[in-house]
C-alpha cells in the first residue's frame, strides 16, 4: 500500500482494536484522544529498557502522545490521555530519529505508536533517505490490528509489545477492552511472523525479534502465571519474555484499592520461579528497587 493510500487510513480510522471510526485526518479525536496531528511528549536517549535495547548508550526513545488502550493505572498518564506533547510535523519526526542516531542512540523506539502508523511509515521512510540505519523498535501495549501491523512489514525491527492480560474481566475492568487476550495474541503472533528468530550484534543489541512485557499486577499472580504459559507454550523460544515489577500506583488508582499497592517481593519471586519452571530460559527480569517513579520520565518536550 502507497504511502497516500496509507495516510488516508486516518479518515474513518480504524487502525486500532477500538475501530472509532473517527474522521481524524479532519480534525476529530478519536477514542486514543489524538486527530491525525502528531504530538510528541518527549525524544531522548533512553536507560530503563531491556538489557539488549538499551545498552549502555540508550534506547533513542519517542514518546508519542495519546493512547487507545487507557488503562486506569497507566504509568504514563498524562501523555496517554494526551494531556502533554507538542505537535509536529512528519518531517520533524524524521529529524528527530536522525537526531537520536547522531547521539549514538542503539536504536529507533516508537512508544505508544498504534494511532500514528500512517505518519511514522512516512517519517521513517524520510529519514531512511537522509541516513538513519538504526534498527526501529515497535513499543506498544499488545492490543493492535494484525491488518495494521501488516502495514509495517518491513520497517520494524524489533517489537516491544505488552501482554497484559488473559482474563477478559481484568482486562475490561481496566482497560475497557474484554478482547485483550484475543486481539493481542494474533498480534504477536504476526509479529512473530514478520520478524523471526531474535537475532543480535556483537555487542548484545537486539537487531532483531520480539520481546514480549508482562507488567504484573498486584492480586493478579493467576492471570500472570497463565500469560506466561501462553507465551511460552505457543511461541517457545522465538520469543524473550520481559517479566517486569515496576508497577507503581499513582493517585489515579485510589478508586481501584486492590491496585493501590506494588507487588510484593514474594508475589515477583514466585512468578520468576513459575517461569523458570514452565521452561521459560529467554526472559529478562528486573531486580532491585524499581517500582519508583523516577523509571517514570519527565515528558517536558525534552528533544520534541
Amino acid at each position: 500500500m502507497g504511502v497516500r493510500r496509507i495516510m488516508n487510513l486516518l479518515s474513518n480510522c480504524t487502525l486500532c482494536p477500538r475501530n472509532c471510526k473517527a474522521d481524524r485526518g479532519n480534525g476529530q479525536v478519536g477514542y486514543c484522544k489524538v486527530t491525525e496531528e502528531l504530538v510528541v511528549a518527549r525524544a531522548a536517549l533512553h536507560m530503563w529498557e531491556e538489557p539488549c535495547i538499551s545498552g549502555e548508550a540508550g534506547s533513542g526513545t519517542v514518546f508519542f502522545s495519546g493512547c487507545s488502550m487507557g488503562c486506569v493505572y497507566c504509568q504514563n498518564n498524562n501523555i496517554a490521555a494526551a494531556r502533554a506533547g507538542k505537535k509536529i510535523t512528519i518531517q520533524r519526526l524524521s529529524e528527530i530519529f536522525l537526531e537520536l542516531q547522531e547521539k549514538g542512540a542503539n536504536n529507533i523506539n516508537l512508544v505508544t505508536p498504534s494511532h500514528y502508523v500512517p505518519q511514522i511509515i512516512k517519517g521513517i521512510s524520510i529519514a531512511r533517505e537522509s541516513g538513519l540505519t538504526l534498527p526501529i523498535v515497535y513499543n506498544s501495549s499488545g492490543y493492535e490490528k494484525v491488518e495494521t501491523l501488516e502495514l509495517l512489514e518491513g520497517t520494524i525491527s524489533v517489537y516491544l509489545p505488552d501482554f497484559k492480560y488473559m482474563s477478559s474481566d481484568i482486562a475490561k475492568k481496566y482497560s475497557n477492552c474484554s478482547n485483550y487476550f484475543e486481539v493481542t495474541s494474533k498480534a504477536v503472533a504476526e509479529m512473530v511472523r514478520q520478524v523471526g528468530e531474535p537475532e543480535f550484534d556483537q555487542l548484545g543489541m537486539m537487531k532483531k525479534g520480539v520481546i514480549v512485557r508482562h507488567l504484573t499486577l498486584p492480586g493478579y499472580l493467576e492471570d500472570s502465571k497463565n500469560i506466561i504459559k501462553y507465551l511460552y507454550e505457543t511461541f517457545g523460544d522465538t520469543v524473550y519474555i520481559s517479566i517486569m515489577n515496576q508497577y507503581t500506583p499513582l493517585p489515579q488508582v485510589e478508586q481501584y484499592p486492590e491496585l493501590n499497592r506494588k507487588i510484593t517481593q514474594e508475589e515477583y519471586d514466585e512468578l520468576v520461579d513459575y517461569a523458570i519452571e514452565t521452561g521459560v530460559e529467554n526472559g529478562f527480569i528486573q531486580e532491585g528497587e524499581t517500582a519508583l517513579e523516577s523509571f517514570i520520565p519527565e515528558f517536558n518536550n525534552e528533544g520534541v
